[in-house]
């Protein structure tokens, strides 16, 4: 078992890219920090009685309350809805879920995946120069190679009759058929940026969003590539993708809302389908801490998040989001439809 000890590649640069966004968040100089922070009434300078530092900890309150989670076996590497099904991968393993934790099915894969996406049909598993493709049962179905010797693929995202990858290695995001058949790239006109293995991509309403992590943007295209603009800009304050590279994942409601996920100070946004920034859904402490980003995903009105060995459900609370701007916004979104417990 001489491998458990040894760290992959996209590991490595998650790892490293993660401390350099910490120790970014970490350098900010005093006057940013003072910018970043509203302070409440009274306090000047932390020279008033009472903690400064737990105010500003305690300032944020997360609309969404945790309502469940369970373990798997292993660290997950990625993890997919599919249908009623949470598609969860750790470890040389996909595990298949419900959604409230109880195993349905796994079977054995090979080391090294990068990303799942899936359809109604089929479970489709990224490796680093290939594209593997299984029934929900299991069943292996067919595979098919890079189309450059070159590539090293990161994330991969399914949409009517096409699989879009994005590679790491040539800056740039590939299309295939859902047989494998190569379609074309998808090159940025800004120049696609990946410090690391910061290089989401989702799809949904007929169009492809994708992170240019190096340039702090999300980008939007059509499914034949056409660039349809971008939103986002560096910054440590809320509605702005903090570190060297972010975001990391990226997801989206039923209602074509964009829901980003950042690594390094880790925390969970949305922003509405003209890029505007609705509001922060789940800070860093909300998440359960560390540097490294959380893969979320959304599904009517809960968002599931993963981080280590665990998978857990957020849900909107009414009575937590009174307090935020979340509760303010005219947006009717899937993800406001809440509890009051």
């Amino acid at each position: 078992m001489e491998y458990k000890n040894k760290i992959s590649r996209k590991r490595f640069f998650k790892i490293c890219g993660s401390l350099i966004a910490g120790g970014s968040i970490l350098g900010v100089s005093g006057l940013l920090i003072r910018k970043r922070f509203i302070l409440p009434d009274g306090v000047l300078d932390g020279r008033t009685a009472g903690n400064v530092a737990d105010i500003r900890k305690d300032a944020f309150t997360s609309p969404y309350k945790l309502v469940s989670s369970f373990s798997v076996p292993d660290r997950i590497e990625s993890f997919e809805l599919a249908g009623d099904n949470l598609v969860v991968a750790a470890s040389n393993n996909i595990f298949i879920y419900d959604r409230t934790g109880s195993l349905l099915n796994n079977f054995a894969v090979g080391s090294n995946l990068r990303d799942i996406a899936a359809d109604e049909e089929n479970i489709y598993l990224l490796f680093p120069t290939r594209i593997e493709v299984y029934g929900q049962d299991g069943e292996w179905l067919r595979d098919w190679e890079a189309c450059s010797d070159q590539s090293d693929y990161c994330s991969m995202a399914v949409a009517p009759g096409s699989v879009f990858v994005t590679d790491a290695a040539n800056k740039n995001i590939c299309k295939y058929t859902k047989d494998g058949n190569f379609m074309g790239f998808i090159q940025s006109p800004n120049g696609f940026v990946i410090p690391s293995y910061s290089f989401g991509i989702t799809y949904t309403n007929g169009t492809i969003y994708s992170s240019n992590s190096g340039r702090h943007l999300v980008e939007k295209y059509t499914p034949d590539g056409e660039y349809l603009g971008s939103f986002g800009k560096a910054g440590g304050a809320t509605g702005m993708f903090c570190g060297c590279c972010n975001p990391v994942h990226l997801a989206y409601t039923s209602t074509g809302e964009i829901i980003t996920s950042e690594k390094g100070n880790p925390r969970i946004s949305c922003y509405g389908t003209d890029g505007e920034f609705r509001s922060l859904l789940l800070d860093s402490k909300s998440l359960g801490g560390g540097n490294t980003a959380y893969d979320i995903k959304v599904f009517d009105d809960k968002i599931y998040v993963t981080g280590n060995n665990l998978v857990s459900t957020f849900q909107y609370d009414k009575i937590l989001a009174a307090k935020t701007a979340c509760s303010d916004c005219g947006v009717d979104c899937p993800l406001r439809e809440g509890i009051t417990v």
